[in-house]
């Protein structure tokens, strides 16, 4: 398992055989079933998850009962309850697998002392977490900027991956809008397009 974060890892920065063997010793893996929770909502997020296979989701629920889902990982991602990893403060959402899955997980602290002792574990994290907030931001845009047509052709390009992979009505969740909309919004693009 661990081969496939060393290629992401190198792929991003240059790891020396022994930064590699440091990550190795701290990452933990582990493997999930479809709908095995890695996180329950009211525990603390103590590992941040890299996914080397599947298709995981981090979701809240809502006070009437909905899912609202805010994000998804699927291979060479990473995912936590980043609000709860961050603070140790108890989780607000859920992580779950959609599909059997295997992760990475490297504790708070681990990742710390490897950020530390590591200079291009450092810069690798400061850049994924630049990006992270770059790319909530701009859901952050699309949701008070876009129709619904808009974000769901958008996120059709921007994640081809997971379009595949995530059934419809978690996607209409990821953007905000109803199982009906989006089904509609589907249907008046194939008639267009026919």
């Amino acid at each position: 398992m661990f081969d496939v974060l060393a290629r992401y890892l190198t792929e991003k920065e240059n790891f020396t055989p022994e930064d590699l063997a440091a990550v190795k010793q701290v990452a933990i893996p582990r493997r999930l079933r479809k709908r095995q929770y890695l996180l329950h909502e009211g525990t603390v997020s103590k590992y941040n998850c890299f996914v080397v296979s599947g298709c995981l989701r981090l979701f809240r629920i809502g006070d009437d009962g909905s899912e609202h889902i805010l994000r998804f990982a699927v291979e060479n991602w990473w995912i936590a309850d980043y609000e709860s990893y961050n603070f140790g403060e108890p989780a607000k959402g859920n992580v779950d697998a959609l599909v059997d899955s295997e992760v990475l997980m490297i504790s708070k602290a681990d990742m710390d002392a490897l950020c530390q002792n590591i200079p291009a574990f450092k810069r690798m994290k400061d850049l994924l977490d630049a990006r992270c907030f770059d790319a909530s931001q701009n859901r952050i845009f699309s949701s008070i900027s876009q129709s619904a047509e808009e974000r769901y052709f958008e996120f059709i390009k921007k994640h081809p991956l997971i379009h595949r992979r995530v059934p419809l009505h978690m996607i209409a969740s990821y953007l905000g809008v109803s199982r009906e909309t989006l089904s509609r919004v589907r249907h008046q693009n194939v008639k267009l397009n026919s």
